[in-house]
Formats: structure tokens, C-alpha cells, sequence
């Protein structure tokens, strides 16, 4: 499948999560927290943090972890 990573062509598996694909693109954070700055990613992996949250087809505030890929999905993070 294609995907889009922050404006970049990349390719995921069938079925696999937006987590995953980031995950296989070599990114482990792709947010910061509000207050601290800290980086984020995935934590948790069953949807009850919000450690991984990115932008999904401008759908803000999707859990990375829980989202299923869709061939064309356009994934944003807070990362440059």
C-alpha cells in the first residue's frame, strides 16, 4: 500500500497500523508533549495513552497504535 508520512511517498503493509509503518520508517516519536517538550510515540500499543496521536487525512488526534492503514492514507505528526 502507499501512504504519505508527513508529505513523504512511503509504503506499508496490508493491515498494518499507522504505528507500524511509522515504526518501520525509522521514526520512534512523532510528537512532543504540551508543557515539557518531551518526545512521544508509541507507549502503551493498546489505545489507552495518548502518547502516539498524529493527524489522519486531517482527522486530528488519531491513536496510532489502534488505526488500520487505508491504501492513500495521509499521516501528519508534529515532527518536522
Amino acid at each position: 500500500m502507499r501512504v504519505t508520512i508527513d508529505g513523504v511517498p512511503s509504503q506499508a503493509a496490508q493491515g498494518q497500523t499507522v504505528a507500524g509503518a511509522l515504526l518501520a520508517a525509522g521514526r520512534t516519536s512523532w510528537r512532543t508533549t504540551r508543557h515539557a517538550g518531551k518526545p512521544r510515540g508509541v507507549f502503551c500499543g493498546i489505545g489507552v495513552c495518548f502518547d502516539c496521536l498524529v493527524t489522519v487525512n486531517g482527522v486530528a488526534d488519531v491513536r496510532a497504535c489502534q488505526r488500520v492503514l487505508v491504501d492513500g492514507d495521509d499521516i501528519r505528526t508534529e515532527e518536522p
